[in-house]
């Protein structure tokens, strides 16, 4: 019996310890991170920035553990200045794997090679909230 209430006994302390480090590392997660790009593509470029820049920049964002949530040109003006023509929308699990993304040869590449050419950016991020 004495063998069994040992046992037991041990069972629960290492519950509540796997409960506490499961709490504790809840209590430390950062919240996420989304980053907003204004995409002022001229008129004359459209075509070219859909089928040529922005299927490569989406598959390299996911590559590099972002999560598009949005990108299009219906965006409706709430209060303010319009913004440009397109908005995108990406999430990330933190700012130092956004800024990761940014500083990798594919992405400053690409951006040089086509995004440049055909659209003016202006991006930053959003810490999300917990």
């Amino acid at each position: 019996m004495n063998r069994y209430l040992s046992l037991a006994i041990a069972m629960l302390a290492g519950g509540a310890l796997g409960a506490a480090a499961v709490e504790g590392l809840h209590a430390q997660a950062k919240p996420p991170v989304f980053q907003v790009t204004e995409i002022d593509v001229s008129a004359a470029n459209v075509d070219a920035y859909i089928k040529e820049y922005a299927p490569k920049a989406q598959a390299l964002i996911k590559a590099s553990g972002g999560r598009p949530l949005a990108g299009t040109q219906n965006v409706t003006t709430l209060e303010g200045a319009a913004p440009t023509r397109r908005v995108a929308i990406t999430q990330w699990d933190s700012l130092e794997k956004l800024q990761a993304y940014r500083a990798t040869a594919e992405f400053k590449n690409l951006r040089a090679t086509t995004g440049d050419k055909l659209a003016k950016f202006r991006s930053f991020a959003v810490e999300g909230m917990q």
